[in-house]
């Protein structure tokens, strides 16, 4: 069994985190912490969780972490980076889900985040845990780096096309929305019920900290920079990520036998069919991927359709995917149900 510790189970993503760790056959909870809720029961702040986890929340200064194989850090950024290193030289295994070690550019990350870096030479050694793009790389690194919900559904709708070469890297468009839970589990205006319901707008239209985290992605993927314009909306929905990625095609190809060739054999990325226009209910509480691709009226304009959870595929279950690879287990262990519907 795989020990594993959880920091920051307070929050919607750490919930998840807890949901799907809790039905994982290969791992065990030993410690999920919180500096505000210690000495809370677990299932007393998420009833969703009565006879699954028996756990109450720890302390983090009483957590006892570097006795876990793997610590999944659930946390707002700026705390990761300053814990992990203790972890790494304890022997422990580390996946962050914030965003502390996945910009390769500290002064970006720096200028992005608002705060200085505490551990430069681990973003260095992190492992940008994109399965479909990095999965040699995660089965052997001691820190993955999860990425982000918008990043994940802009880079798996982009990454068929830019590998192929087949559409111009200079005036990319990602045309992105939330749903409300994408805003974390706390109290703020814009994410109440009156005010995010029966309404529909756009936010960080002059940058947003997911935009260098997509534009390195793509840069990688390419080997040369692109031209991104990122614009993320928020919906009244509590979950799920809505991609409308644009590019201009350079040459003919068949996009959908590109798309269909590049993700045969993914399980969690699911190319549709011609014609297709997936939903975000199609993949709520599920670790899938679902795109489609379509050339309006034949014309040199690419658009790509993808949806995920912004909770799953978007954090929580490409953690556990990413732990599942790490360990040498089958990536679908714990991932493989089926989404909610209605």
């Amino acid at each position: 069994m795989i020990k594993v510790g959880v920091v920051g189970g307070t929050g919607y993503t750490g919930v998840e985190l807890l949901r799907l760790l809790a039905a994982h056959p290969q791992a065990a909870l030993q410690v999920i912490t919180s500096r505000a809720d210690a000495g809370t029961p677990v299932s007393q702040m998420f009833p969703s969780l009565r006879g699954y986890v028996d756990l109450a929340f720890t302390h983090p200064d009483d957590a006892k972490l570097e006795q876990c194989d793997l610590v999944f850090f659930a946390t707002p950024h700026g705390i990761a980076m300053q814990q992990t290193r203790a972890l790494l030289d304890a022997g422990v295994k580390v996946v962050d889900l914030s965003a502390d070690f996945r910009l390769r550019d500290i002064a970006a990350w720096e200028k992005w985040y608002g705060m200085s870096h505490t551990s430069p030479d681990l973003v260095a050694e992190a492992v940008y845990g994109l399965p479909e793009v990095n999965r040699e790389q995660i089965k052997t690194a001691r820190l993955v780096a999860n990425p982000g919900c918008y990043p994940t559904a802009v880079q798996l709708g982009f990454i068929p096309l830019l590998e192929a070469g087949v559409i111009a890297t200079d005036s990319l468009i990602a045309d992105a929305k939330s749903g409300v839970s994408g805003a974390g589990r706390k109290a703020e205006m814009n994410s109440l019920f009156a005010e995010a319901s029966d309404s529909f707008k756009a936010y960080g239209v002059k940058g947003h900290r997911h935009l260098p985290e997509i534009r390195q992605g793509l840069a990688k993927v390419r080997g040369t920079e692109v031209g991104l314009t990122f614009v993320p909306h928020l919906t009244p929905m509590i979950r799920g990520i809505h991609a409308t990625l644009y590019g201009r095609l350079t040459q003919d190809v068949d996009l959908q036998a590109l798309f269909e060739q590049r993700y045969a054999n993914e399980f969690f990325v699911d190319v549709m069919p011609p014609g297709s226009l997936p939903e975000t209910r199609s993949v709520r509480g599920a670790n899938h991927c679902r795109i489609a691709v379509h050339r309006p009226q034949g014309g040199d304009t690419v658009v790509v359709l993808s949806v995920i959870d912004n909770l799953v595929k978007g954090a929580a279950g490409q953690a556990v995917q990413n732990m599942n690879i790490m360990f040498g287990l089958p990536e679908v262990t714990a991932l493989n149900n089926v989404p909610l519907l209605p």
